[in-house]
């Protein structure tokens, strides 16, 4: 990251940009040519070692699963806080933001429970609500993919002038 003063580092602060931003952008390559799409997401740690675990849902056919099936590398980023900001000059307009950004590795869930499990983390991390029930057949209408997030840093822009506490 180029501008570390912009970094975020803690953890809490990070996580609060991860489970309250509204939807996120994945990134995928496409035979040498990238493709980005927003998407809803869901969002927790796995239990085992701590790495951020993102789902997905989608279409069960259509570009996007092409492209992971044929390589799983992605990245997705994910903002709140945006708003543009005016200056005296034109090189001074600007947008405050927080962001966050992540790379790792995408794939299409095959097991009923596991697909279960994320559909709730999804609906969860979407609403804030644990009360979602889903049956054989709303699973057969999607398809629900996950990321392992191998990698994920973040940062803000504030207002010129101002400081984050």
């Amino acid at each position: 990251m180029r501008r570390r003063e912009r970094e975020i580092t803690d953890i809490s602060e990070i996580e609060d940009i991860l489970n309250n931003s509204v939807y996120l952008h994945l990134g995928l390559v496409d035979d040498g040519m990238p493709y980005v799409v927003p998407m809803n997401y869901g969002i927790t740690k796995d239990e085992a070692d701590g790495h951020y675990i993102i789902y997905l849902h989608g279409a069960n056919e259509g570009r996007k699963l092409d492209v992971i099936r044929k390589n799983p590398n992605c990245c997705v980023t994910m903002e709140r806080n945006v708003a543009p900001f005016e200056g005296r000059m034109a090189c001074q307009y600007g947008t405050v933001y927080e962001c966050a950004m992540g790379f790792g590795t995408i794939g299409i869930i095959e097991d009923p429970a596991e697909k279960i499990h994320a559909m709730k983390v999804l609906m969860h991390t979407q609403t804030g609500r644990d009360d979602f029930e889903f049956d054989e057949r709303m699973l057969s209408i999607v398809t629900v993919m996950r990321i392992d997030v191998k990698e994920l840093t973040a940062k803000r822009r504030p207002l010129p002038g101002s400081e984050h506490k």
